[in-house]
């Protein structure tokens, strides 16, 4: 027990050394742009977690981002790569705000977990008809996934300026590309008087859920199995085409529901500007990143999502206390990308190094000649 523990804390140092080499990087940058890093980062820290407004608004950033992130850990522990948490949060998005708006006079108790469940089954068709593709025609899943973002953009861009537009809206020449507002009574549950709502507590239960789903369930246990190796799962009876679709499935669930977490906790409407991250603020990608940093470990994965909350709130305040740009923090986000990404390469290297290590001991070990005896 103590080995494999050891062996995690191993393994996560490399994502956080790389998230460290990111931050340097970018305290470089903020040198050369005459800003002091000490300053700016005490900053950023300041504006993310200096006042309880502060801690809300971190963890009301960080709710759909670890939302998808939880799908990303279940779909890459499937061996499937998900770059459509964009699109699927959207079509979960449009689902439940349709509900809401079809029917504004059923009870909150009602209209709240319906509007989950619609949610997240839009997101899972979403995420399915790749999971689909790739299981059973062999397209890749990256480039049907990102295609199916551009086709729910241009389907929430239709719908937001025409069938679903606020009527208000319709009358104008402005035309924003919004739905009217849902009723107050669909409204999830906040911390009063922050914008903190209920869904921030439901994607840590969630967390625990999908912790419990991969390590302590048969559906887990499979997926698992496809993901390390499809060859010996299939051997061993796994239906290898139909768990890597529920890898899909069930990653575009849980970004379906990012999506209507969005509108039923902080917007209470869809609007957008006519791009993707109009609506998500970049959610869909951004919760990879999370997941990664996690060690696809949807416990992990909680403090990565607060991170890059944090990341995204504070960044206002940097701006202010150093006069640089806020943009930097996108730049930011990127760098940690990129050598989070990069560090996973190294992690097998030094993993794959310590198994051979640990084979060429055991043999060693199996023919070493007995002690003789006195």
């Amino acid at each position: 027990m103590s080995t494999r523990w050891q062996q995690r804390g191993r393994d996560m140092l490399y994502p956080l050394a790389a998230a460290g080499l990111a931050f340097l990087m970018a305290a470089g940058v903020l040198a050369a742009l005459g800003a002091s890093p000490l300053q700016a980062y005490a900053a950023l820290v300041k504006g993310a977690f200096g006042s309880r407004n502060a801690l809300a608004e971190t963890l009301v950033k960080a709710t759909p981002l670890l939302l998808v992130g939880l799908g990303i850990c279940i779909a890459f522990r499937g061996q499937v790569i998900n770059i459509g948490g964009e699109g699927q949060m959207i079509v979960g998005a449009l689902l439940a705000t349709a509900l809401g708006l079809a029917f504004p006079h059923w009870p909150g108790w009602v209209m709240i977990p319906l509007a989950m469940l619609v949610a997240m089954m839009g997101g899972a068709v979403w995420g399915g008809i790749p999971g689909v593709l790739k299981a059973y025609y062999n397209v890749n899943e990256i480039l049907s996934t990102i295609m199916m973002n551009a086709i729910a953009v241009q389907l929430m861009n239709y719908l937001l300026r025409g069938p679903m537009i606020d009527p208000v809206q319709a009358q104008r020449a402005s035309q924003i590309p919004q739905t009217a507002a849902l009723a107050a009574a669909y409204r999830l549950p906040r911390w009063v008087p922050t914008r903190l709502h209920l869904g921030a507590l439901l994607a840590v239960v969630l967390a625990v859920v999908v912790y419990f789903l991969l390590w302590r369930t048969g559906w887990g246990y499979r997926i698992r199995a496809v993901g390390h190796n499809p060859h010996a799962a299939r051997y061993a009876g796994i239906p290898v085409k139909r768990y890597t679709v529920l890898a899909l499935v069930l990653s575009g669930a849980f970004a379906g529901l990012a999506g209507m977490v969005q509108v039923y906790g902080v917007n209470y409407r869809m609007i957008t500007d006519g791009s993707a991250t109009g609506f998500t603020g970049g959610a869909g990608f951004n919760g990879i990143v999370a997941a990664l940093l996690g060690q696809l470990h949807p416990l992990g994965t909680i403090p990565a999502a607060v991170l890059f909350g944090a990341l995204l709130v504070g960044a206002n305040a940097m701006q202010r206390a150093v006069q640089v740009p806020s943009a930097l923090v996108t730049a930011l986000n990127g760098l940690v990308v990129v050598f989070v990404v990069s560090s996973e390469y190294f992690r097998r290297r030094a993993r794959k190094r310590r198994l051979l290590q640990q084979t060429a001991a055991s043999a060693a070990t199996a023919v070493a000649p007995s002690s003789p005896e006195d």
